[in-house]
């Protein structure tokens, strides 16, 4: 599921995001990863919250800007267990 109402525009707008999946506020069960992604079909870029067999929980598009820029903060985001 991907929230289309919502894009994340800042690399500030990414950490809260990244902060609200770590800290379980989103209520998503069997989050394990977090990756930049594009879209297979129109190539637009999202930040992608991950299960433990790789499929997309959750999902928000992102600009261009954080595509490029937000790669090292989603390498070093933490790893959530449930």
């Amino acid at each position: 599921m991907i929230n289309d109402n919502d894009i994340i525009e800042t690399l500030e707008e990414l950490e809260a995001f990244l902060r609200l999946v770590e800290s379980g506020a989103l209520g998503l069960e069997n989050a394990t990863g977090i990756a930049l992604a594009t879209n297979n079909a129109d190539g637009r870029p999202f930040v992608a919250v991950l299960d433990n067999n790789h499929q997309l929980l959750y999902g928000r598009w992102v600009s261009a800007y954080v595509y490029e820029n937000g790669k090292e903060m989603i390498q070093k985001a933490p790893q959530r267990r449930h």
